[in-house]
């Protein structure tokens, strides 16, 4: 696969979406890996489910790992 760029994160990441959340933040801590990512808002608290290969689509950048 070229031109594919790998992001490194972990569990307790902060990260960055490309679309912001609808309470306006922006930054998410990952709580759960596996064959889906579970997130929670860091403004909010509401905690998301998404499949990995859509969380790898619209994560835009690593903050904190």
């Amino acid at each position: 696969m070229v031109g594919i760029k790998v992001k490194n994160y972990n569990l307790n990441s902060i990260v960055m979406m490309k679309k912001e959340h609808p309470c306006h933040g922006n930054e998410w801590q990952v709580i759960r890996i596996g064959v889906d990512i579970k997130l929670k808002c860091l403004k909010c608290g509401r905690i998301v489910m998404m499949s990995r290969l859509d969380f790898n689509k619209k994560l835009k950048k690593v903050l904190k790992e």
